[in-house]
């Protein structure tokens, strides 16, 4: 079988449960983002063009999570498949290694690791950013003007500077119509105004933006505050009660806001962090020079720049001075001393603050290609794992690819969790993961050749029964050791 015969054949071995798993684990991952935001968009009236946005910016995220494990999952039961049907071992037959078959799989890997990088470094950041920008407008709109029977509903208008509360008896959607309607205005504090009206209908202008609210039959009634036993009552026939800024329209900001580490690309995040060292080393040399100067000051010898410093710490009045403690520090006895112990432990705060910004912004760069190149660190991982149970069918794929990613994750989060406590480089925290499953796969390829050569055994059942057979072995020796 020539290689390019093979490499099209595992493609396609493997194109349509990749197919499968990613639109299934992305699906799954999706619904759980999506019901954490939910709560974001209820009541706030907005356009299916806008919600159709909301999903698709939310999708990037889960794609970069659920893509990995959709390589596994496409090697393992690709894999499975091959063995179940004998054709591992027709190719080992015909001389041919199974070990050759990594070579295109490898290809594939290498592949979707590039693919993954170049989504990790356009798409992904910019979907965050303009995902977090939307929700900030969403968070900013008004609710829909959506009034509920017989409930005091409160309406803010022109970004909250307008205020009223509003009940009515009955309500009908289809054609706006309020019965019994009572308004409550309470935008002057000094006269607070009440309407009552019979009926009402409700319209929008045509940029939905402002509601006018049309009022028949119904009276106003006003105190007057400003001046004593001021009332007054009015009756009408009809009157026009303008809200604005109380539409579903979405304002939508340009520019939005200020860049996040999940939001960045490689070349941002590292030019980040190569500022905050920056910033750290011009920190730390403004400290070293101060305390040069508290040195000089100290020795009585200022330089001709210190003898204003030196002047002004010499005038500050001492804590001890007008009946203070007997037994004062040094720290509270010298301006000085102050002086250089409050800079330096500002210092201290900038350069914490400046290393944990810095970690952070590359925490984010090794975990964007980390996940990355752990496609290929499946692809290698996979085979072998099939091999050794080739009977093991669908049940090995989801306990085998639930058992790595579970252990993949942990490891990640936890390489996080260090590298921002600073306990260890991120260059090393965020590959660990990588770099255990990577010598797992290599050992396990090293066995390929022998686990490959046959079909006979490796399910389930056989597992079992091996693992019964050794915890027997293991109660037989403990009941001889302890015979006298």
């Amino acid at each position: 079988m020539r290689m390019g015969v093979l490499t099209r054949y595992l493609v396609r071995a493997h194109m349509g449960p990749f197919l499968f798993s990613l639109s299934t684990i992305t699906g799954l991952i999706f619904l759980n983002a999506v019901a954490q935001r939910i709560d974001s968009l209820v009541g706030k009236g907005l356009s299916w063009t806008v919600v159709l946005e909301f999903l698709v910016l939310s999708l990037p995220h889960t794609v970069a999570l659920s893509l990995p494990m959709a390589v596994l999952v496409a090697v393992l039961y690709a894999f499975s498949e091959l063995t179940e049907h004998n054709e591992i071992m027709a190719m080992a037959a015909g001389g041919g290694r199974p070990t050759r078959v990594l070579v295109p799989l490898l290809g594939m890997g290498a592949v979707a690791t590039l693919g993954m990088l170049y989504f990790n470094d356009t798409v992904l950041p910019e979907a965050n950013h303009r995902l977090k920008n939307l929700l900030m407008d969403i968070g900013r709109k008004s609710p829909t003007f959506e009034l509920r029977e017989q409930v005091v509903n409160e309406i803010r208008t022109e970004e909250g500077m307008g205020h009223y509360f509003i009940t009515a008896a009955r309500i009908d959607p289809a054609t706006n119509t309020l019965v019994d309607v009572t308004i409550f205005d309470r935008n002057n504090a000094i006269r607070q105004r009440t309407t009552y009206a019979a009926r009402g209908v409700m319209a929008f202008n045509e940029a939905r933006t402002d509601l006018f609210l049309t009022l028949y039959d119904g009276e106003v009634r006003e105190v007057q505050g400003d001046r004593d036993g001021g009332f007054q009552h009015i009756y009408f026939e009809q009157q026009i009660v303008p809200m604005r800024g109380v539409g579903d329209e979405l304002d939508r900001r340009m520019g939005g806001v200020e860049r996040g580490d999940r939001e960045m690309g490689f070349d941002m995040l590292l030019e980040q962090a190569v500022e905050r060292d920056y910033e750290q080393g011009t920190v730390r040399k403004r400290n070293k020079e101060r305390a040069i100067e508290a040195v000089r000051l100290a020795l009585g010898r200022p330089e001709a720049a210190d003898s204003g410093a030196l002047a002004a710490y010499q005038s500050a009045p001492s804590p001890t001075e007008g009946g203070g403690l007997e037994n004062a520090t040094l720290l509270s006895r010298d301006p000085l001393t102050q002086a250089v112990v409050v800079g330096t432990r500002t210092y201290l705060s900038q350069m914490q603050s400046l290393e944990e910004t810095a970690d952070r912004y590359r925490v984010e760069l090794h975990k964007k290609w980390a996940i990355a190149f752990a496609c290929l660190v499946f692809t290698l991982i996979g085979p072998p794992l099939a091999l050794r149970f080739p009977r093991g069918g669908v049940g090995m794929v989801v306990a085998a690819s639930t058992a790595i990613f579970a252990v993949y994750w942990m490891g990640l989060i936890g390489g996080e969790s260090l590298a921002d406590r600073r306990v260890a480089d991120p260059l090393v925290t965020m590959w660990i993961p990588n770099v255990v499953f990577l010598v797992v796969g290599i050992l396990l390829v090293s066995r390929m050749g022998r686990a490959g050569a046959t079909v006979r055994g490796g399910g389930w059942e056989d597992t079992w029964l091996r693992l019964r057979d050794a915890l027997a072995r293991g109660r037989r020796r403990a009941a001889a050791g302890a015979r006298p």
